[in-house]
């Protein structure tokens, strides 16, 4: 689809992609002469270059394996993996044992686990033979955070969250002398993000300033990654998104993770999380009008495995039940140490975006990290041509 791309679309004048199900509730988004989005057009280039399908996928998955074992020669693991006990993650394990390979498995325990996504953990690596080390964040510093961001008025609450995980992988790769990292992360079905609803993934700095501001006590154990670590991370590690070269469809996974471990939904995704199910089913939609479900749908429709018409009728329904919703908002109020009133009193705060506090995305954007990235690949590449030289 090479229609020309409008600009950006106006508040006043709601408009909703003719192909997927994103709409003007991003503020970003922009649409072709046909009134496709600009997030499907790039949902065609992403799938194009990253999904490797059919016989060409499962060589590739095997070469990627043979490479890990051979990496992993004299140690006890051949790659690390961070596992949530949603579908993706599990289903990555799934693979990754197929493959044959020594996985250790990371959770992040943030304090908000529900007991479902705590009992899949276990099946996973019960079933699978896999070793899981637990990384427990210190619940006093992360619930500040959390408060912070939720002070910081912008819609990326779940960043610490976020943020943590990709550090605590890493950190734990690092302990073990892991260069590679297994991920559950596939483009066909996770394309669809505006960075409007939700960026600074890696930006420590951005947490930083925004916990300078709004916290109460130093984050002495959060696992966060500065600009070098990033850089020796990258240099260092590499990882490999399994998801992309196996004809991955959620509902099969779902089915296969069911009938051999034991595996069970949460309601949606994302939704292992307590925290993450209410932010994203409540506080999104309700204080900054953004529903991710249209994003996680769009992608399910790009990708074949529902149709357009599917999505609007899902979109028809509540995000998750309104009596959860209440019982959840007890719940994390009370866990995060504030009261109805102070809680009210965020939702009515000014929205803010990620641009309105101190943060990285200009270095990120640089020519200069852009040269640094060249040659921190070039320099990956020199060593693992290196060592297949002298094996």
């Amino acid at each position: 689809m090479n229609g020309d791309m409008g600009g950006i679309a106006m508040e006043d004048r709601y408009q909703i992609c003719t192909r997927c199900v994103m709409d003007t509730t991003d503020p970003d988004i922009r649409f072709d002469d046909h009134g496709i989005c600009h997030h499907c057009h790039l949902y065609d280039r992403v799938v194009a270059g990253s999904i490797v399908t059919g016989q060409r996928g499962l060589e590739q998955l095997d070469a990627w394996a043979r490479e890990m074992k051979e990496a992993g020669k004299g140690k006890r693991y051949d790659c690390v993996l961070g596992v949530s006990g949603g579908v993706d993650s599990s289903f990555a394990a799934l693979k990754a044992r197929e493959l044959g390979l020594r996985v250790l498995a990371v959770h992040l325990d943030n304090g908000w686990d529900s007991e479902l996504a705590v009992k899949n953990v276990e099946n996973i690596c019960n079933q699978l033979g896999i070793e899981l080390f637990t990384w427990v964040l210190d619940w006093e510093e992360f619930r500040d955070l959390q408060v912070a961001f939720l002070k910081a008025s912008t819609p990326d609450s779940e960043i610490p969250t976020d943020h943590a995980i990709l550090g605590a992988v890493r950190r734990t790769a690092k302990r073990y002398g892991i260069k590679y990292i297994i991920s559950g992360a596939n483009v066909r079905t996770e394309s669809h993000l505006p960075k409007a609803w939700s960026q600074g993934h890696w930006d420590w700095r951005y947490i930083k300033n925004v916990h300078k501001r709004f916290g109460t006590v130093k984050l002495r154990g959060f696992p966060g990654v500065g600009l070098p670590q990033l850089l020796f991370y990258r240099r260092t590690m590499r990882a490999i998104d399994v998801l992309n070269y196996v004809d991955y469809r959620k509902t099969d996974a779902m089915r296969i993770l069911g009938e051999k471990i034991g595996w069970k939904y949460y309601g949606g995704k994302h939704y292992e999380s307590i925290y993450t199910r209410f932010y994203q089913g409540y506080i999104l939609p309700v204080k900054f009008g953004y529903d991710k479900r249209r994003a996680h749908l769009s992608s399910l429709v790009c990708s074949g495995e529902m149709t357009r018409e599917q999505a609007l009728e899902e979109l028809q329904k509540e995000t998750y039940p309104a009596e959860l919703q209440q019982e959840d908002m007890r719940y994390v109020v009370k866990k995060l140490g504030l009261t109805e009133r102070e809680f009210e009193d965020i939702m009515r705060l000014p929205k803010k975006r990620y641009r309105d506090y101190p943060n990285q995305q200009y270095i990120y954007e640089s020519r200069a990290f852009a040269t640094l990235l060249r040659v921190n690949r070039s320099i990956r590449s020199f060593g693992r041509s290196l060592a297949t030289q002298t094996r």
